[in-house]
C-alpha cells in the first residue's frame, strides 16, 4: 500500500516546518502581506498545520472554519490566489520536497480555487 501525502511529507513535525515557512512567506509578501494585519500568526501556523495534516491524510483533525467560511468577505483576487500557491512552492522546495508531492499539494490548493477567490 501506497503512503499517504502526509507521511511522505514528513509527518506533522516536518509539515509544521514547512508551513511555519510559508507563513513567513505570506507575511513578507506584498501581494498578500495586508491580508495577515493583526493575525495572530501563531494561531494561523497552528491552524494551518492541522489543515495540512487532516487534508493529506494523517491523523490530526482539523475543526477550523472550512474554505468559503474562511475567505468570506475578502475577496480574494486570482493575484492574490497565484501568489499564495507561489508562496507554497517556494515553501516546499526550502523543504527538499519531491516533485510528486509537490504537484499533489499544489493541486489540493487549486482545487480550492472557486471556494476561496471573490467570496
Amino acid at each position: 500500500m501506497s503512503k499517504s501525502l502526509y507521511e511522505r511529507l514528513g509527518g506533522r513535525e516536518r509539515i509544521a516546518a514547512i508551513v511555519s515557512d510559508l507563513v513567513d512567506l505570506h507575511l513578507r509578501n506584498p501581494l498578500i502581506q495586508a491580508r495577515f494585519v493583526n493575525s495572530d500568526v501563531g494561531r494561523v501556523k497552528e491552524s494551518a498545520t492541522l489543515f495540512f495534516c487532516a487534508g493529506g491524510g494523517g491523523p490530526e483533525t482539523y475543526a477550523g472554519k472550512n474554505m468559503v467560511e474562511a475567505h468570506r468577505g475578502m475577496n480574494i483576487s486570482e493575484q492574490e490566489f497565484m501568489a499564495v500557491l507561489d508562496d507554497t512552492l517556494a515553501a516546499l522546495e526550502k523543504h527538499g520536497v519531491g516533485q510528486q508531492e509537490k504537484m499533489e499539494v499544489l493541486f489540493i490548493l487549486h482545487s480550492m480555487r472557486k471556494e476561496v477567490l471573490r467570496g
